[in-house]
């Protein structure tokens, strides 16, 4: 709510700043002349519903950052924010699923733009099954499962390298969307204990990915992931779910994966 509270032109100004563009940079990319934009941002001229899309789109906002953009220009919200459970968003809750689904037997989960838990496949609940309840109440935070003593940090062998990778992956994320609850994560886990640098011998993938290797038992599985968002999305929500699959990084895994969820079901 203080966000919406701080006029038009403030925001403006902080967005373009964060992008590193100058007045001129922002002007030329928008088609509009730089001393029209300085009105813009000191409070001089007010501008149109077609010139806060315009300058936002220019300025690779988040939808959620724009409808607080337009409300704080007098404009009503353009993009909505409806739950994956309505009826509207059955088309995506339907892509999500078949995602999932398809993606089994290996792990694959959804998450919010906060990496809270939204869904999650077969294969993920094997691999959490020494996580503390406590962490597993409620809706779980996919980042806390992952670094917290009392989650997975126990049993991720690379945890150094692991660990290094999420908060910086989430460090920029929080920076391109100048999101606050995002930082106060990064903080949290900042503060969780840290493993020394050199905890185990990265495995060779020919330096294209880092994997996540994890002891389950007595073996260690070894994965990597990739992301997937919704690039056409309208909606808030929608936009900012972002599902993580996981794909086994050798055969081992391959076959201890098969077993687990086959276990599982």
């Amino acid at each position: 709510m203080a966000v919406a509270a701080r006029n038009v032109g403030d925001q403006l100004r902080e967005w373009r700043q964060k992008r590193r563009m100058s007045q001129l940079d922002l002007a030329l990319d928008t088609e509009i002349s730089a001393r029209h934009l300085s009105f813009l941002e000191t409070g001089r001229a007010r501008p149109s519903r077609e010139m806060v899309l315009r300058l936002s789109e220019q300025l690779d906002m988040p939808m959620r950052e724009r409808n607080l953009l337009l409300t704080a220009a007098g404009f009503a919200p353009l993009f909505g924010e409806r739950s994956l459970d309505d009826p509207e968003m059955a088309g995506a809750r339907r892509a999500v699923d078949l995602i999932l689904a398809g993606h089994e037997p290996w792990p694959a989960l959804v998450v919010d733009r906060c990496w809270n838990l939204i869904a999650a496949n077969r294969g993920v609940a094997p691999l959490l099954a020494s996580v503390s309840p406590a962490l597993l109440a409620g809706v779980p935070n996919i980042m806390r499962l992952a670094l917290h003593p009392d989650g997975l940090a126990a049993q991720i062998v690379n945890l150094s390298e692991w660990r290094h990778h999420l908060i910086s992956r989430l460090k920029r994320q929080a920076q391109a969307a100048s999101d606050t609850e995002l930082d106060d994560l990064v903080t949290e886990l900042e503060s969780y204990p840290a493993p020394p640098m050199a905890d185990a011998k990265p495995q060779d993938l020919g330096g294209i990915a880092v994997p996540m290797k994890l002891l389950i038992g007595e073996r260690v599985l070894s994965f990597l992931s990739t992301t997937t968002v919704f690039g056409t999305a309208q909606d808030v929500t929608l936009s900012e779910l972002t599902l993580e699959t996981f794909f086994p990084a050798d055969d081992a895994t391959a076959e201890m994966v098969r077993t687990l969820v086959s276990g599982d079901s």
